[in-house]
């Protein structure tokens, strides 16, 4: 693992950061989701190995569980929610140009990030 990070809603873990993409495993607790953001310069695929997810994409919720994958188009609005009483745990591909935290624009968030 490269790199792990705690944050309000769960746990992330970086398996790979390589030029071209970026894997990271993803975890979020019962009750809380990530913000609802966009990327100007990747798009993301997300696969939950683990719990039931629910994900707005551009508006539209989308129910999802295990093995099942969702496609996130750069620029795509786009948020994943843990409704349920147990652990959620998604991997997710990040493929584009740039990889940074600062590609994260955030259209609403509730733990008034930025």
């Amino acid at each position: 693992m490269l790199e792990s990070g705690d944050r309000p809603w769960g746990k992330y873990f970086v398996l790979a950061d390589e030029p071209h993409y970026k894997l990271k495993r993803i975890e979020v607790q019962p009750g809380h989701r990530l913000s609802y953001q966009f990327h100007h310069k990747r798009q993301e695929q997300w696969t939950i190995i683990e719990g039931n997810a629910t994900v707005i994409l551009n508006d539209e919720e989308i129910s999802l569980s295990y093995g099942e994958s969702i496609f996130i188009p750069q620029g795509a609005k786009h948020r994943i929610m843990n409704q349920t009483n147990n652990l959620v745990v998604f991997i997710e591909v990040q493929t584009g140009t740039y990889f940074g935290e600062d590609d994260i624009v955030r259209l609403q968030d509730d733990y008034e990030r930025k």
